[in-house]
């Protein structure tokens, strides 16, 4: 796969970008913003377990894949890289690494947050909140689970399933909101994206959209120590 030079303004940026993709077999492909590096050719057609991905903040505006990449499999292999891009064709700061597993993404987080990516530049990495679920408000309460995800979906692409609670008084109506579950946090980010940019309307409805709160992990060190009767 050539890499355009209309999706990456600095040239001086390609012969780097190029060599890297030659050594690792990734491709790149940008798009809304972010530019992403993989999945790695071993890895295609499965993604990796939730918990495998680490934010990586504080980047030099100039660090791009041929200085991130290196640095961040000091820890273990890497599946893909996301990073967020300006249209100057610099970086925004920060990016989303996923690893194989999720044992070297905590790996990440305790041997590399706070420390120099380059001489005097320090950088943050911790745990991404993998939340792949949108709440939806403003839902009219006559309209079925079935109906918002017919809806929902000529909007957005990803849907996995949705949440509908019932009306506490009237159990054929709902509650006015529902919890939207996509197949991955980047499907999820996308759709939110594009609905809070468009703010389309639900059968003349404007509805609300946010992140759900994200379900809350037990470590397995606190799960080792449960006794099951």
């Amino acid at each position: 796969m050539n890499i355009r030079t209309d999706s990456f303004p600095n040239v001086n940026e390609i012969p780097r970008l190029l060599e890297l993709q030659k050594k690792m077999g990734f491709e790149f492909i940008q798009s809304n913003g972010q530019r992403m590096f993989g999945p790695s050719p071993e890895c295609k057609g499965s993604t990796p377990p939730k918990g495998s991905e680490v934010f990586v903040g504080k980047l030099p505006r100039d660090c791009f894949e041929d200085e991130l990449v290196p640095f961040m499999e000091k820890v273990g292999k890497i599946y893909g890289t996301r990073l967020m891009m300006d249209f100057s064709g610099t970086n925004r700061g920060y990016a989303f690494v996923m690893y194989r597993n999720p044992q070297d993404a905590t790996r990440a987080v305790k041997e590399l947050n706070n420390t120099e990516i380059r001489i005097g530049r320090t950088v943050g990495v911790v745990k991404s909140v993998d939340n792949c679920r949108l709440f939806i408000g403003g839902v009219p309460k006559n309209k079925s689970k079935e109906e918002i995800i017919e809806a929902m979906s000529k909007l957005v692409d990803g849907i996995k399933s949705i949440i509908l609670y019932n009306s506490l008084h009237d159990k054929t109506k709902n509650r006015g909101f529902a919890f939207i579950e996509f197949d991955s946090h980047r499907s999820a980010a996308m759709a939110r994206r594009r609905l809070l940019y468009y703010k389309p309307k639900l059968w003349g409805y404007e509805v609300a959209v946010d992140w759900a709160e994200p379900e809350l992990e037990v470590d397995e060190t606190v799960m080792s120590k449960v006794t099951i009767f």
